[in-house]
C-alpha cells in the first residue's frame, strides 16, 4: 500500500492551503473590482440647449414629417389640399393644420406678416423659408424640415418637392426665416 504524499510546507502553510488562499484572494479581490463598476454611478446628462430642446420638439417633427408626406402632390394655383394640388402657401396652411392645429390663411405675402423673423442660422423644421421668385418680396414660401432642407409646392411642373436651401436658384432668392411658433 502506498503512502499519500506528504504535501511540501512553505512557510507556515502548505501547498494546498497557499493555493486555496491564494485562489481565494484573487476571488475576492474580482468580486469587489466588479462591485465596484457596477455600483459607480454616471454623471448626470448635460441638459439640453435651448436649440436642441427646441429641434426636439414633436410639434416641429410633425410639422416637418407631415410636408415631407406631401412630396410629390401636384402642384395646383390656389391649391389647399392634397386631394386637389397646393401652391406654396396653400402647402403650408395644410401643414401647420395637420400637423399643429394651427390655422393658417393667405398667400406667402400674408405669411409673411404673420410669422416672425428669425436668425437663418437658428432654423428649426417647421420653420418657414421665404424666397423672391416673382420679383416682389415673399412671393414663395417653404416648410424648413432640418439639414438645410425645405418642402414646397414649386410649381405645376415638379409639384411639391425638398429642395437645399443652398441650391443655386433658391440661394440667390433666399429672403429670409421666419417662425410661426413660440
Amino acid at each position: 500500500m502506498k503512502s499519500a504524499a506528504k504535501p511540501q510546507t512553505v512557510g507556515p502553510f502548505s501547498q494546498g492551503r497557499l493555493v486555496r488562499g491564494l485562489t481565494l484572494c484573487t476571488t475576492l479581490a474580482l468580486s469587489l473590482a466588479l462591485v465596484a463598476c457596477a455600483s459607480r454611478t454616471k454623471p448626470p446628462a448635460k441638459p439640453l440647449s435651448a436649440s436642441a430642446a427646441a429641434a426636439y420638439n414633436p410639434v416641429r417633427n410633425d410639422l416637418a414629417l407631415v410636408a415631407m408626406g406631401l412630396l410629390d402632390t401636384r402642384y395646383t394655383s390656389g391649391g389647399r389640399g392634397p386631394a386637389t394640388g397646393f401652391d406654396c402657401s396653400g402647402l403650408v396652411a395644410h401643414v401647420y393644420k395637420e400637423g399643429a392645429g394651427i390655422p393658417v390663411k393667405g398667400s406667402a405675402a400674408d405669411l409673411g406678416r404673420q410669422s416672425r423673423p428669425i436668425d437663418p442660422a437658428q432654423l428649426l423644421p417647421g420653420d418657414l423659408v421665404f424666397f423672391n421668385t416673382l420679383g416682389s418680396r415673399h412671393s414663395h414660401v417653404g416648410v424648413y424640415v432640418g439639414e438645410g432642407r425645405f418642402v414646397h409646392a414649386s410649381n405645376p411642373r415638379t409639384g411639391v418637392r425638398m429642395d437645399s436651401l443652398s441650391n443655386r436658384y433658391y440661394a440667390q432668392r433666399f429672403e429670409g426665416a421666419q417662425s410661426m411658433l413660440d
